[in-house]
């Protein structure tokens, strides 16, 4: 599974709706409302690299209102979720 980050600028006016369209996309999975220099941070998680294509430039970028991405890939996830369930293997409970 590959995770990519995507930082998303839009037009303020319609940010909910915006991020209502992009979260209804196939192979995103989140769409954050955030503060600073972006206005949405959507987490799109796919089984191939090609995939990232179709979802981000061929559908993210062409949401009406959408006007900039700036995307980032992931290597390794981390998370307390993870670390948690990883020293639970094998305990009874």
């Amino acid at each position: 599974m590959i995770t990519s980050i995507v930082l998303i600028r839009t037009s303020t006016e319609r940010i909910p709706e915006i991020a209502e369209q992009i979260a209804a996309i196939e192979g995103v999975s989140e769409v954050y409302s955030v503060t600073g220099a972006h206005d949405l941070i959507a987490m799109v998680r796919v089984a191939q690299h090609d995939d990232l294509a179709d979802i981000i430039p061929g559908r993210i970028s062409k949401v009406p209102g959408v006007e900039s991405t700036e995307t980032h890939i992931a290597f390794r996830t981390y998370s307390q979720h993870d670390l948690e369930s990883a020293f639970a293997i094998g305990l009874d409970a």
